[in-house]
């Protein structure tokens, strides 16, 4: 796939501690922002699928045990990636 170019501001603490962790990854500052958009983006389709299981319920009473059941698992399924 091919890459773009784009200019972005950031805190100026945030872009040191960036720098200082690609240095530690021994991975260009490009590399790594790009690393943190991909996970926040999965991050959010995470969030998006959660909540289109949620609705997916939704007609089923929240006293129902298949209810019940499951909710604490969804959320256990995504909390890491949050």
């Amino acid at each position: 796939m091919p890459n773009v170019k784009t200019a972005i501001s950031v805190e100026k603490s945030i872009f040191e501690r960036m720098d200082v962790l690609a240095k530690n990854l021994n991975t260009s500052r490009s590399r790594l922002f790009a690393m943190a958009a991909r996970e926040f983006l999965q991050r959010h389709h995470h969030k998006e699928l959660l909540k289109s299981i949620n609705h997916a319920y939704d007609d089923l009473s929240e006293s129902d045990p298949l209810i019940q059941k499951m909710r604490p698992g969804h959320h256990e399924m995504v909390k890491d990636q949050w």
